[in-house]
């Protein structure tokens, strides 16, 4: 039998995904299973863009442009206008996803054997889109008891070679909830400057920021527009993941036209799925104005909840819809398999992210994990009761080690 790639042998198993497979089995026993692992919001999409699918009223579902269709990237314009960013339709190009602006991004700036500078936690999937590029990921970690803040210049620098051609972000970040501030972002710009890098900036949840300091955007950035590479996608802002609609959005003519190359070789982005979005924008200011206010209360809701958890720790993030919590167990990744297959409270469990599948850096992130409050408030009530009880009886668990020395 012939072997299998290396490049697919490298590739990273999804810390988000991985423990599907016991989450199904826990469900055929019949058992409720509350999804903390993934950003999968379960608040409506817009109604707008509802209607353009159901009122599709065409012949043939055509190809699109390579770059997206023009009436959707002049509108995502406006929408960028509205946070002071300004680009043109003809700095957009829409993708497949996020993931896919990612990839294309990495594939066209990059060589292999290229390094790129990631503060981890980070997205997992950034580790994928490198190997796909043949690129590596150099990564810097922060630290829960900090916040998860940017580490310090020095630290970057440290890092730095003749093959290190760029420096990635989100922010708003996944996995923590991080929001960037202008002196960080400032210190970003300066480094990029300095080194003639590119920034891959993942901004796709710019919207939801709790604080009351500016979203901070690259492109805010001055002096380096040439070098910005804007990652964007409707996924989480208006909880259409499955349209899988993204876009690259550069000011870089030679950047743009080597990206164009691939979008060429993939034919186009989705044609149901630029419709629906092109829809979203109409009510975006109302629409996200609800949507915001539901996620002000639920991060309140659940971290407030998870730090009166004896033993559990988590920083209040100031952005995306994600908190990594600390939790008194020995090996979080044990812990949360162990919650799928063998525990159950009032005939429930909960589905958590391990945080360590966020970090390259070994032995990061062992006792953390990632949560998404994408669940109504009622049901994070139930899961942080769940919680509560499960780190009762693990074998693994510090506060049950702690009850049972106390009652020797």
């Amino acid at each position: 039998m012939p072997n299998t790639s290396e490049r697919g042998n490298l590739m990273p198993d999804s810390p988000i995904r991985k423990l599907v497979p016991l989450a199904d089995k826990a469900k055929e026993k019949g058992r409720k299973v509350f999804h903390l692992n993934i950003g999968q919001p379960d608040l409506p999409a817009p109604q707008n863009a509802i209607d353009a699918i159901r009122n599709i009223d065409r012949k043939i579902l055509e190809y699109s442009p390579s770059e997206g269709i023009k009436s959707f990237r002049e509108k995502l314009a406006v929408y960028y206008h509205s946070f002071k960013i300004d680009v043109s339709a003809d700095d957009i190009i829409i993708t497949t996803g996020g993931s896919e602006a990612v990839t294309f991004a990495f594939l066209a700036c990059l060589d292999p054997g290229d390094e790129i500078i990631v503060p981890e936690p980070a997205y997992a999937n950034y580790t994928a889109f490198a190997i796909l590029a043949g690129a590596v990921i150099k990564s810097i970690p922060s630290k829960i008891d900090e916040g998860f803040a940017l580490p310090p210049v020095a630290e970057f620098e440290k890092l730095i070679t003749p093959r290190t051609k760029g420096i990635l972000i989100c922010n708003p970040n996944n996995p923590t909830g991080y929001l960037y501030n202008r002196t960080e972002m400032s210190q970003i710009r300066d480094m990029v400057k300095k080194y003639d890098l590119y920034l891959f900036s993942d901004e796709v949840y710019r919207e939801f920021c709790y604080t009351g300091a500016p979203y901070i955007s690259a492109f805010h950035l001055k002096g380096i527009e040439q070098n910005v590479v804007l990652i964007d996608s409707v996924s989480k802002r208006y909880s259409e993941c499955g349209l899988r609609i993204g876009a690259l959005i550069t000011k870089n003519k030679a950047l743009k036209k080597n990206v164009m190359k691939f979008c060429q070789a993939r034919l186009s982005p989705p044609l149901i799925g630029q419709i629906a979005a092109e829809a979203s924008l109409e009510n975006n200011q109302e629409y996200m104005h609800d949507i915001y206010d539901e996620y002000v209360e639920r991060r309140k809701f659940l971290i407030d909840g998870l730090n009166r958890i004896n033993g559990v720790y988590s920083p209040i993030p100031m952005g995306a819809f994600y908190t990594v919590a600390r939790l008194p167990v020995d090996d979080a990744d044990v812990f949360c398999a162990w919650l799928l297959s063998d525990f159950e409270y009032e005939n429930q469990t909960i589905f958590m992210a391990p945080a360590s599948g966020f970090y390259t850096t070994p032995g990061y992130g062992k006792d953390e994990v990632r949560i998404a409050y994408v669940l109504k408030k009622e049901d994070l009530a139930i899961s942080l009761k769940i919680l509560e009880e499960a780190l009762k009886v693990y074998p693994g668990s510090k506060v049950r080690q702690m009850v049972e020395v106390a009652a020797e």
